[in-house]
């Protein structure tokens, strides 16, 4: 069986501002001196599966650099939704691009947005579960160890280590998905220890995956059917897309499905939420100030700054800051309003988001 990998790259560009603007949200920018994120996001399946297997989907706004940024990827398999619908609409949409090169084809699906350092343990994690898909009847993800009683993540609850020949890597049955739980809730997951956080990683079958969704989802494997028959597939997508019910993949067919697997991640992960996670990984100096430009600060501390010109900046008598600066914009907010940030963007002119 031939191998896909499907890579969602589609979002707003609220959080990181002024950086990101609506046509260039986080994958599309090189936060960590890397590459972007989606750049990575393709180099890190590209040890997986050729070029010619890599689907992305994005948006008309970002369709552009998109396509600049990943030239080695055939055209044909860069897609823009023409409506926002969410992730079952969006992954129904990959599935039926696939099916209508190979109805028997393993894939993978992952986010762009997500930072992982360590490509070569997730493709050996991705290789066995690419394997496993080939050969049973089960839809299969993959989960992040939790580190903290995090209430902004969904979790995955796991029962049973599967005995599957083969496998290098532990895999288990999964019980159920949980949503986004309060604190003392998130404190009784990460305490039992059989949790692991939902990073949106998933690999089946697609003809299980279709058979699955017949049963749960019908309005998506009926898209997916007419969709691979469609004479002209970019004309299908543009006219039916926009009418499909906006629904989570989680809630459409993984929250439902009759067997659901789950292998806990061997490789390092963030999602990257905010510039918090960001300052996580840039230069840090003696008094705890991360910077990507050079920088003097006196009696300033935990302050994070970024600027894309590279230009000097100077502190003076302030902590717990985040500064931004762009050619056209500059953000200064204290950390813990870092959430806020996606407030102020609706605010802005026009040109500015």
């Amino acid at each position: 069986m031939s191998n896909y990998a499907l890579i969602l790259a589609g979002g707003s560009g609220t959080r990181f501002w002024p950086l990101s603007r609506n046509a260039k949200p986080k994958q599309l920018l090189d936060l960590f001196g890397k590459g972007t994120m989606l750049r990575q996001a393709v180099e890190r399946v590209g040890g997986l599966v050729p070029a010619e297997n890599i689907f992305i989907l994005t948006n008309h706004l970002q369709e552009a650099e998109v396509r600049r940024q990943v030239p080695e990827i055939p055209a044909e398999n860069i897609v823009a939704e023409p409506a926002r619908r969410d992730t079952a609409p969006a992954v129904a949409l990959g599935i039926g691009l696939i099916a209508a090169r190979d109805p028997l084809a393993n894939m993978i699906i992952i986010p762009s947005d997500s930072l992982i350092l360590d490509d070569s343990a997730f493709r050996s994690l991705a290789e066995d579960a690419l394997n496993l898909a080939g050969r049973e009847a089960a839809l299969i993800t993959i989960g992040i160890k939790p580190t903290w009683p995090c209430p902004s993540y969904g979790y995955i609850e796991r029962a049973d280590k599967l005995n599957a020949p083969g496998l290098t890597h532990d895999c288990y049955e999964v019980v159920r998905f949980r949503e986004k739980p309060d604190a003392a809730t998130a404190e009784s997951y990460l305490a039992s220890g059989n949790f692991t956080w939902n990073a949106g990683m998933f690999i089946w079958n697609v003809a299980y995956a279709c058979a699955q969704l017949a049963i749960h989802a019908p309005e998506l494997v009926d898209f997916i059917c007419r969709l691979t028959q469609a004479d002209d597939r970019q004309a299908f997508i543009t006219t039916e897309f926009p009418t499909l019910t906006p629904i989570s993949i989680d809630f459409a067919l993984l929250e439902k499905a009759d067997r659901v697997l789950n292998f806990e991640a061997t490789f390092d992960w963030d999602d990257v939420g905010s510039w918090i996670s960001v300052g996580k990984y840039l230069p840090t100096d003696e008094q705890q100030n991360a910077a990507n430009a050079p920088l003097n600060a006196l009696n300033s501390a935990r302050n994070i700054v970024f600027s894309d010109s590279g230009k000097r900046v100077a502190l003076v008598g302030v902590d717990d800051l985040i500064v931004v600066d762009t050619g056209d914009a500059l953000l200064v907010a204290r950390k813990d309003c870092a959430d806020d940030i996606k407030k102020i963007v609706a605010q802005l002119p026009e040109n500015l988001v």
